[in-house]
């Protein structure tokens, strides 16, 4: 009888937690959050280091390096995008079509409470957006870009009656892959979404009935 199995060593993980420590270092990470009464009078602001890079993270920093394939005569995706992203192997080569790929971002906020892992697919309980009982607003987000780094930050308004509290946080990150055909018009999209950091308060951010709360997320890089 072999025993000891369940003592297992999982490398890829470990890899991925080696990977974000180093990111930790040469990085400054913070959230604020800055909660709003109905009035607009700001009642309470928060600040707090963030810790929670995911290795999706990793994945799409590494897009504007190995983009999308892997050369002009070759439709074949690199293997990062493959196993950390879930992009497709490859595409359909047709002389007769034009492809594109786009990213974008957003904050989402959850009453969950999960421990951080680098793996991490999702939130734990999301808040859904709108307006309805235990729902947020999502207003549009702004990224803005600075020297070595950039700032998230996206307001949510609680149109209900009742208190909500947030409790987690991330960023999730988007990609669309689209093409067209260049004669008949024909157009398709494909959509990717992954949850590229994650965080919990501690107290929860409480935004009172007819509040706000907006949440900045900074990222830069010390070099």
């Amino acid at each position: 009888m072999v025993s000891g199995l369940s003592n297992k060593v999982d490398y890829n993980d470990k890899l991925s937690n080696i990977k974000t420590e180093r990111l930790k270092k040469l990085s400054r990470l913070e959230i604020k959050a800055v909660v709003r009464d109905k009035n607009g009078k700001i009642i309470k602001i928060h600040r707090q280091k963030m810790r929670s890079l995911t290795q999706n993270f990793l994945a799409f920093m590494s897009i504007p390096l190995l983009w999308t394939f892997q050369g002009a005569s070759t439709n074949e995706a690199t293997q990062i995008l493959q196993t950390y992203l879930g992009l497709p192997s490859n595409q359909t080569v047709n002389g007769g079509f034009s492809a594109i790929i786009v990213i974008d971002y957003s904050i989402q906020v959850g009453s969950g409470t999960q421990s951080f892992s680098p793996t991490l697919a999702s939130l734990e309980a999301p808040i859904s957006n709108g307006t309805g009982t235990g729902e947020l607003n999502y207003n549009s987000i702004s990224i803005s870009y600075g020297s070595g780094g950039y700032i998230f930050t996206q307001t949510f308004s609680n149109s209900t009656s009742e208190t909500i509290n947030v409790s987690e946080i991330g960023i999730i990150g988007i990609i669309y892959l689209a093409y067209n055909s260049l004669s008949s018009g024909y157009y398709t999209r494909n959509e990717y979404k992954k949850l590229l950091s994650y965080d919990t308060f501690s107290p929860a951010i409480s935004i009172p009935p007819g509040g706000s709360a907006t949440f900045e997320i900074k990222i830069s890089f010390t070099g």
